[in-house]
């Protein structure tokens, strides 16, 4: 990673200590890693110009806003051609928060978030069911997340 975009060594401790907590201020941040705030700041609209820094987000518990069900939904595609066009489409589906093209048995695997069964039911039922494209599907309902984190980065 770091010589497809020539990163060196602090720009992936700046990935690192923004992934770890991303409210820090560039002076801190600055300190932390014995540098100034400017050098921070000029390094980050860099890494967001090479599109590794892809803006920052809170971590939400979403059980504490009412999304009781956590769902993975396994897509068997008609053709793998349509891949884009079903991506597009599921796009438009809100519960739909993450989509990954795959090896192995699915196409395509789809994270659906859903306050409770009834509204994963519609996502199933009245939204996906009406993408073409998509041949069937298989839904698995997480119990329990264990854990989620972010990867380490290295000049490794």
């Amino acid at each position: 990673m770091a010589t497809k975009f020539n990163l060196d060594k602090l720009d992936l401790q700046i990935i690192q200590a923004m992934m770890e907590n991303a409210e820090i201020s560039y002076a801190d941040l600055g300190k932390k890693l014995f540098v100034s705030g400017g050098t921070i700041h000029v390094r980050i609209k860099k890494l967001e110009e090479l599109k590794v820094v892809k803006g920052r987000r809170l971590s939400i518990d979403l059980k504490a806003l009412g999304y009781d069900v956590i769902a993975f939904i396994g897509i068997y595609l008609e053709k793998s051609s349509l891949y884009d066009t079903v991506a597009k489409d599921l796009k438009k589906i809100p519960e739909i928060v993450r989509v990954n093209y795959t090896t192995g048995n699915y196409s395509m695997f789809a994270e659906v978030v859903c306050k409770d069964i009834q509204q994963l039911r519609l996502v199933l039922h009245d939204k996906l069911q009406n993408i073409k494209g998509i041949e069937r599907t298989e839904t698995l309902i997480s119990l329990e997340e264990s854990f989620s984190r972010n990867v380490v980065v290295s000049e490794e």
